[in-house]
């Protein structure tokens, strides 16, 4: 189609009032017009609707478009929508970009409807300079095993194992202790039900073993993975140390988590008659509780602190009042005391469950992390708690008290950290298991074929556990069921007569995917599994010979949209342009959270989207300082969160030595910022964007025309 030059094809939409009602879309798409290239551009109400598909449809064919441009919401969302559009009508899909006119621009400069203008302007030209450089790509078709592995004998691996067998396929369990079960086993009754967990688990484990689909294997563990999503070659070995192979087409991690031991913590360990929810747990299950005279609970132990665990474990408090009112139930006259920080019983039969509670006398006292609670032992064997009742403005002393039970949070296994470097998946800062987008793929990896469930993604209850291990099942099922895949097209490409051979792909590449290879005439090369390959792009920015090159985010394409990125007006007061690198899981998201959360930021920003914050060039850092660009912003995934393993610790080590250059050539470091932004965090996007935005109007415009040279960039 098309001919030599591109015919690029540009359609804005009014999203309603949410795009309509702030930017001028005619304006916008008049302006498209003169984009170079640019043979026919117009507007829809709603381009993702039955009408305007149909309309993106209709003009590909008759005007010959052979590149076409939406102008209107998240690629993050309706970017499928529009390349399959493109597909049906012939176009190949990665012959489509998209310009984020609504969450980028609409919905965070709404009060400033005509600089919210220009800047849309300003993100269709970016987005017309890339598309006029794509190029049609062609997605390698897999083979898919239909079998699944689920590593993890608990709740979660049980039912996301029978669910699969259910479908048909074959499915391999694996559990690394004797006995299947995991922490159910330990459990006394399943709150809200209050249910007996022996009971779930033995009607799990009796459809679990009367499944012939189902080959259970355990103390065992996983060594070694190999392969990719359809082919993945895992090595397990037994306790026994006897190693086996099996083959799978897509895997489930349901590993599970374990209960924080609070050594030397409100006496742990040191007195006899401190103990934690879970031993409490134990005590019901076996009947030897005895019957106490009084009990006091401690919420948020080793939970939500500075340092180490931060985070609120979510199930504590629930275990803490189920716990409670079965204590009730076995004594009446027991009294039951739960310190408390905050109250977290989510849902309305949770918000019930603390009613009942309350109905039946247990007392609840409220603590401020300044003044925590303390345990002080009497002669007579039982405890004594202080604390400072924030409701009276006094500290207070329980006496007698013949338990105190400790609430802690769920954390990592030492066999979750081990597991991940050979899945090759990420976890999190709080070290469980991080998935690839919390929204959009809750449940997958940014390595496609591998599942997460269960508390091996973080603090969960039993029902969620099963809801998200059913639901895991459900996406390993996808692959298996078409009995292929297409993998997507953003891969590294090597270049072999530029490439030396010198393997710093290989070193830098989380997922195994470059290797050196030997050609016939004795020249070692770089070789990229286009299968395995993420498309991250670190080894395309460390490649000292230039000679890896990213397909769909190629390094010409980033610079035409660097180059594209602002129209300078001659004349008028300062506003800095600043430009931001947003990486596609994280922070790119977060910047569609503020949008989505109405967050107002100054319009001075651009923004554009690349896979990793590892691709990242310092090319591309001065050629948008040499662009006249004030300041440049690096965003990406949290340390330790990052969607490809290691690419946002490579793109911090190069933002500290392109700060050192900027200090050579006499340029101002602080024109370059790096930030760290989850999905999560659309506040701190906008808060980011608001502090450099005043810090650069401080510095005033960037004096780097000609002071730098390309050969001294590369």
């Amino acid at each position: 189609m098309g001919g030599n030059m591109p015919r690029v094809g540009v359609f804005v939409c009014h999203c309603g009032v949410n795009i309509g009602g702030v930017i001028d879309v005619p304006e916008v798409v008049n302006y498209a017009k003169t984009l170079p290239d640019v043979v026919y551009a117009d507007r829809n109400l709603y381009t993702c609707a039955s009408d305007g598909i149909d309309s993106i449809k209709e003009a590909i064919k008759k005007h010959n478009l052979d590149r076409v441009v939406v102008a209107s919401c998240t690629p993050r969302t309706h970017e499928p929508l529009f390349r399959a559009t493109c597909e049906e009508a012939g176009l190949n899909k990665y012959l489509f970009e998209m310009a984020s006119i609504r969450e980028l621009c609409s919905w965070v400069h709404a009060g400033d409807p005509e600089r919210a203008t220009e800047k849309a302007k300003d993100i269709v030209r970016m987005a017309v300079a890339k598309a006029r450089l794509l190029e049609p790509q062609e997605e390698l078709e897999i083979d898919v095993e239909p079998s699944s592995l689920i590593i993890g004998g608990g709740v979660a691996g049980i039912t996301a194992a029978t669910c699969l067998a259910n479908q048909g396929f074959r499915v391999y369990l694996i559990e690394k202790e004797l006995e299947l079960g995991g922490m159910l086993r330990k459990l006394h009754k399943i709150f809200p039900t209050q249910q007996d967990a022996s009971e779930l688990l033995k009607e799990a484990i009796g459809n679990l073993k009367a499944h012939k689909n189902i080959t259970t294997l355990t103390s065992t563990v996983v060594k070694d993975v190999e392969g990719y999503i359809g082919n993945y070659r895992v090595t397990v070995q037994r306790k026994d140390g006897k190693n086996g192979e099996l083959k799978v087409g897509t895997i489930i991690v349901a590993t599970g988590a374990e209960n924080f031991e609070p050594m030397e913590m409100y006496g742990y360990r040191k007195y006899e008659n401190v103990i934690t929810q879970l031993e409490l747990e134990q005590l019901f299950r076996s009947g030897e509780l005895g019957r106490p005279d009084r009990i006091v609970m401690i919420q948020c132990v080793g939970a939500r602190e500075k340092e180490g665990m931060a985070y609120c474990s979510r199930i504590c408090c629930m275990t803490a009042i189920k716990n409670a009112l079965n204590i009730k139930e076995l004594y009446q006259d027991t009294d039951v005391y739960i310190l408390y920080r905050d109250l977290q019983t989510y849902g309305k039969e949770y918000g019930e469950y603390q009613w009942k509670a309350k109905e039946k006398n247990i007392k609840f006292i409220k603590y401020v992390p300044e003044r925590p609670p303390e345990v002080i032992p009497q002669t007579n064997g039982k405890l004594t708690v202080k604390i400072y009742n924030v409701s009276i403005n006094e500290e207070i002393k329980i006496k007698d008290c013949d338990l105190t039970v400790l609430s802690t949070p769920l954390i990592q296994h030492q066999a979750g950290k081990e597991l991940s470097p050979i899945l090759k998946v990420p976890l999190g800062s709080d070290l469980f298991f991080f998935e690839a987008h919390y929204k959009l793929r809750p449940i997958d990896f940014a390595t496609d074929g591998i599942y997460v469930c269960g508390t091996a993604h973080g603090s969960k209850t039993i029902s969620e556990s099963i809801t998200q291990a059913c639901a895991a099942a459900s996406r390993a099922a996808i692959p298996m069921a078409k009995k292929h895949v297409r993998s997507e097209a953003i891969t590294a490409q090597v270049n072999e007569e530029a490439c030396i051979g010198c393997g710093l792909c290989e070193y830098v590449c989380p997922y195994g995917a470059a290797e050196l290879v030997r050609k016939p005439e004795g020249k070692w090369v770089s070789k990229i599994n286009e299968i395995m390959c993420k498309g991250c792009g670190d080894c395309a920015v460390i490649c000292p010979a230039v000679a890896i090159e990213m397909r769909h985010f190629k390094e010409e394409q980033i610079l035409a949209q660097i180059g594209t990125s602002f129209l300078f007006p001659a004349e008028g007061e300062f506003e800095p342009k600043i430009l931001v690198f947003a990486c596609n899981w994280c922070s790119y998201a977060g910047a569609d959270l503020a949008g989505v959360s109405r967050i107002q930021y100054p319009p001075n920003v651009r923004l554009i989207r690349v896979m990793c914050s590892g691709r990242v060039d310092p090319l591309f850092v001065f050629k948008a300082f040499r662009s006249g660009i004030d300041g440049v912003l690096i965003t990406g995934c949290h340390p330790g969160e990052c969607h490809y393993v290691s690419g946002n610790l490579w793109a911090e080590a190069r933002y500290e030595v392109v700060k050192s250059w900027m200090e050579k050539i006499g340029m101002k470091p602080e024109r370059l910022r790096l930030a760290w932004i989850s999905a999560s965090e659309g506040a701190k996007f906008a808060s980011v964007i608001k502090d450099m935005v005043a810090d650069m109007k401080k510095l005033g415009p960037s004096s780097l025309t000609r002071s730098l040279t390309e050969g001294g960039i590369r």
